[in-house]
C-alpha cells in the first residue's frame, strides 16, 4: 500500500470498541434518510436463478429509502444454471446494477472480494443472494454505523440444518483459539461497512475465510466492530454449497495461512 493512514480516516477506537462490544443501553433511533448519501449492495452469487432477481429487487427498494444514490453489485461466481442470462437481463433494465462475470467458479471469497473491491460509495453492504437474510433489516445496521467501522449482523436463530451448525460452532472455536477473533457470528452475510475500511484491510481469501479475515485484520487495525442481531430464515430455492468438503478444506489452509500472515504484520 502507499501512505495512506488508518488514524486519518478512521477515528480512534476504545479498547471495549474492538471486537465483541457490548450492546448500548438505548439504540439510536432507525436511521432518516441520508441525504447526499451513497450506499454499495454486494451480492456474491453462485447457481441463484431463484433468488437473484428477487435480492436485487429488494434491496434496491430498501436501500433507496434511505439513500439518493444506490449502487448494486453482484458477482456471478461462475454458475452454470441462468444466473449469467438474468443479470444481463435485469443489467439491461437499469443503470445501479453492475454485473461482474467470473468464467468459472473462483470461490466465495474472490467473489466477494471482487465485489467489495469494486463499490464505489461511501458505505459498502454485503448479503449472500439467496434470500435467507430479511433486507428489509438493513436500517438495523444503518443506525450504528455512525459511530463504528463495521456493523457485523449475527443470527438470533440460525435456520439452517443441524450440521452447518456444528461445523460453524466448530470453526468459531478454532478461529477463537488460533486467531483470538471473539464475535459471536463469524460468517453472518450481513455486514455493512465504511467504505474506508478496504482502503486499509487488503483481503487475499479466496474461500469461506473471507469473513474471518475482514474480521480479523480490521480488530488488528483498530477498527470499531458493533454487532447487531438480525434475522435468518431456511432457504427456499437453490442449494447450499458451504458444507462441501473442499470449501472447508480451503477454509482450513486459509486459516493456517491467516494465522501466520497476523504475526508477521
Amino acid at each position: 500500500m502507499s501512505n495512506f493512514n488508518a488514524a486519518e480516516v478512521l477515528p480512534n477506537p476504545s479498547p471495549a470498541d474492538v471486537a465483541t462490544v457490548p450492546a448500548a443501553p438505548v439504540a439510536p433511533a432507525l436511521p432518516p434518510p441520508f441525504e447526499g448519501g451513497s450506499i454499495s449492495a454486494v451480492f456474491p452469487a453462485y447457481n441463484e436463478e431463484r433468488n437473484i432477481e428477487a435480492a436485487i429487487r429488494k434491496v434496491r427498494q430498501v436501500l433507496s429509502a434511505h439513500f439518493d444514490q444506490v449502487e448494486i453489485i453482484v458477482v456471478n461466481d461462475g454458475s452454470s444454471d441462468r444466473t449469467h442470462d438474468i443479470l444481463d437481463q435485469l443489467k439491461a433494465e437499469t443503470d445501479d446494477l453492475v454485473v461482474i462475470h467470473f468464467p468459472k467458479n473462483r470461490g466465495y471469497g474472490a467473489a466477494l472480494g471482487a465485489g467489495l473491491y469494486a463499490a464505489n460509495n461511501s458505505l459498502v453492504f454485503f448479503s449472500d443472494s439467496d434470500l435467507q437474510f430479511d433486507l428489509e433489516e438493513i436500517p438495523r445496521l444503518l443506525k450504528w454505523i455512525d459511530q463504528y467501522d463495521i456493523v457485523a449482523g449475527y443470527r438470533e436463530h440460525r435456520a439452517d440444518p443441524l450440521n452447518r451448525k456444528v461445523n460453524a460452532w466448530g470453526w468459531m472455536l478454532l478461529v477463537r483459539l488460533l486467531l483470538g477473533l471473539k464475535v459471536r457470528d463469524i460468517d453472518c452475510a450481513f455486514k455493512l461497512f465504511r467504505r474506508d475500511v478496504f482502503r486499509v484491510v487488503q483481503l487475499a481469501s479466496v474461500g469461506a475465510m473471507i469473513n474471518t479475515e475482514i474480521l480479523s485484520l480490521a480488530v488488528q487495525r483498530g477498527m470499531r466492530i458493533k454487532e447487531v442481531p438480525v434475522s435468518h430464515y431456511p432457504r427456499t430455492a437453490g442449494r447450499q454449497t458451504g458444507a462441501n468438503i473442499r470449501v472447508i478444506i480451503r477454509a482450513f489452509r486459509e486459516l493456517l495461512a491467516m494465522r501466520q500472515r497476523l504475526k508477521l504484520v
